[in-house]
């Protein structure tokens, strides 16, 4: 159930694909989780409307429980906060992940995650982890205790390049630590349906037998105002070509 949105390229939209999914999953009556692995924190800021209260609790606060041992941890769920939006739901980022990673590493605390999620399994029908972009251990630990994978790709020949990396990482994390791991497919975003150069590119994808799903995510300048008013699509511009293209996307998720 766990999906996890990654790109080890920046800037291809995870958080924003990442939030909007799960605000339909929400606005669909589903109890819908978001866990936010990326230091940066825009999908907190995004679901939030600003940086989380440094007293709030956090993804940060659930590993670095784990580093203590406790005969009574503390249940994962207490770590996870409402959003503004009904049925939505946030484990949120922070700072301290930078902080804790070399000690979670040294400590090999990398199936943590997992378990967490095998906790939160009953109480949300679906659970959408975005991560930093890079492969490193909050990705690695997100990975091994997901059952989906979804690529976004924006169109360009680096991002091709990475993408065959990306690919080849997640089938050795399959292989070895999560057999349950299925890559969903790949998301096109920002997509420019008139210019050559993405048209071609994806038809290469496609002729390549990847899985590039449908519908293409459009380019759109109101993602920015999507971002400035904390709004994701779905409540800000119900008809909008993109928001009608993220509804489609998220049907053929299932």
């Amino acid at each position: 159930m766990p999906l996890v949105v990654f790109n080890q390229k920046g800037g291809v939209g995870k958080s924003t694909i990442t939030c909007n999914l799960a605000a339909i999953s929400a606005s669909q009556g589903l109890r819908t989780l978001v866990i936010d692995l990326d230091p940066q924190g825009n999908s907190s800021a995004y679901l939030l409307g600003g940086a989380p209260a440094p007293d709030q609790p956090s993804v940060a606060q659930f590993f670095e429980q784990t580093l203590s041992f406790s005969f009574r941890p503390v249940p994962t769920a207490d770590f996870v906060v409402p959003t503004p939006f009904e049925n939505l739901h946030l484990m949120a980022s922070s700072p301290l992940l930078d902080e804790l990673q070399p000690k979670l590493e040294s400590r090999h605390k990398i199936y943590k995650l997992r378990e967490g999620l095998q906790q939160l399994a009953a109480d949300f029908g679906r659970i959408y982890i975005d991560t930093p972009p890079a492969l490193n251990f909050y990705t690695r630990s997100a990975l091994m205790g997901a059952s989906g994978c979804l690529i976004p790709f924006d169109c360009d020949d680096f991002s091709r390049q990475a993408l065959y990396t990306l690919l080849a990482n997640v089938q050795e994390i399959r292989a070895d630590h999560n057999p349950d791991l299925q890559v969903k497919g790949i998301v096109v975003n920002q997509f420019q349906a008139r210019a050559s150069l993405p048209r071609r590119l994806v038809q290469e994808l496609i002729d390549e037998g990847l899985p590039v799903l449908q519908p293409y995510l459009p380019s759109s300048v109101k993602v920015r105002e999507s971002h400035q008013q904390s709004l994701p699509m779905v409540h800000l511009e119900p008809r909008h070509k993109l928001t009608l293209a993220l509804l489609a996307l998220h049907e053929a998720l299932g």
